[in-house]
């Protein structure tokens, strides 16, 4: 009786789990890799199945390496050696194109420019003395071969007669600028700006300044004006319109300039401001009366004629 309890106990069946009621999966070649290669003795006998692949002996002629030849030594100078000394550099270039006065060539002009990746800094075009010829002037930064790739097509254009480019060279450059400054201070200049009344400078005197009596205000206008104008003159330039709360001053001067002026007018306070534009055009050399003479005598040399090289007779 106790014997049967025991076998009954041994080999009665263990109950099923959830995992084991699972169809079991296929185990694919990388699960198969991972399970072998989950011990050690499996690790040992897949390196041993897969060699390293051995790095050959260093040998003589590797350590010690024949010299090259004259021919390998130049080609590997000219064609594997980075260049030294020609690093593109973006400057400030002025082209000056003389174009046929017709619509549209503003527009295919700047498409060429534009296309090429240019940004352009200033262009002015106006008529000139001739019938139906205008001069563009376009002042640009880049490379200098990109430069003269994109003269050469805007030379192409049917329009365009010629196109000059005064990088480098002495040119007389112009740029005109009208600029509105503000003669009531620079704590002024907002409620200027947003105020559209008629009288402005009551406005602002109401809105910021209750306490100033109109005296004082009206010496502090005409302070601001005298500085204005003192300023202006020293700079070459000059105030064209005059009012009870601003003036307008012309100046035409190099870029470098009109950069100048505007920065130490700024404290004052800008309300507006309006450029043209560089125009540009080459300084004639100057000749002294010495060198016409040499010239003169260079050419009287040049057209004579060698006796020995005459035939005989």
């Amino acid at each position: 009786m106790w014997t049967s309890r025991i076998l009954s106990s041994t080999f009665r069946a263990a109950p099923l789990t959830q995992a084991a009621m699972k169809p079991q999966r296929a185990m694919t070649p990388a699960t198969t890799f991972i399970r072998q290669s989950s011990s050690s003795t499996s690790a040992i006998s897949y390196k041993r199945s897969h060699p390293h692949k051995r790095h050959p002996a260093l040998t003589a002629d590797y350590l010690h390496p024949a010299p090259p030849s004259a021919e390998e030594a130049v080609s590997n100078i000219l064609y594997n050696t980075p260049p030294i000394g020609h690093k593109q550099t973006r400057q400030r270039h002025i082209l000056n194109c003389l174009v046929q006065n017709e619509p549209g060539v503003l527009s295919r002009v700047s498409g060429i420019l534009a296309g090429r990746g240019f940004n352009i800094d200033s262009l002015v075009v106006a008529k000139t003395e001739v019938a139906d010829l205008s001069r563009m002037t376009i002042v640009l930064k880049g490379e200098s071969t990109t430069v003269e790739q994109a003269r050469r097509q805007l030379e192409d254009l049917v329009p365009v007669w010629a196109v000059l480019d005064y990088t480098g060279f002495k040119v007389i450059e112009r740029e005109l600028l009208l600029i509105k400054v503000s003669i009531l201070g620079p704590e002024h200049v907002r409620a200027q700006m947003n105020s559209r009344a008629p009288n402005n400078y009551q406005l602002v005197q109401e809105e910021t300044e209750e306490e100033m009596t109109p005296s004082n205000a009206l010496r502090q206008t005409h302070a601001h004006l005298k500085s204005l104008t003192e300023l202006a003159k020293l700079f070459q330039g000059k105030v064209v319109d005059v009012s009870s709360d601003c003036v307008v001053i012309e100046l035409s001067a190099k870029p470098d300039r009109v950069d100048a002026f505007v920065k130490l007018v700024k404290p004052f306070g800008i309300l507006e401001a309006a450029r043209s534009g560089s125009m540009a055009m080459p300084r004639s050399p100057i000749y002294d009366r010495n060198d016409y003479e040499e010239e003169e005598e260079a050419e009287d040399q040049g057209s004579g004629v060698d006796a020995s090289l005459l035939p005989p007779g």
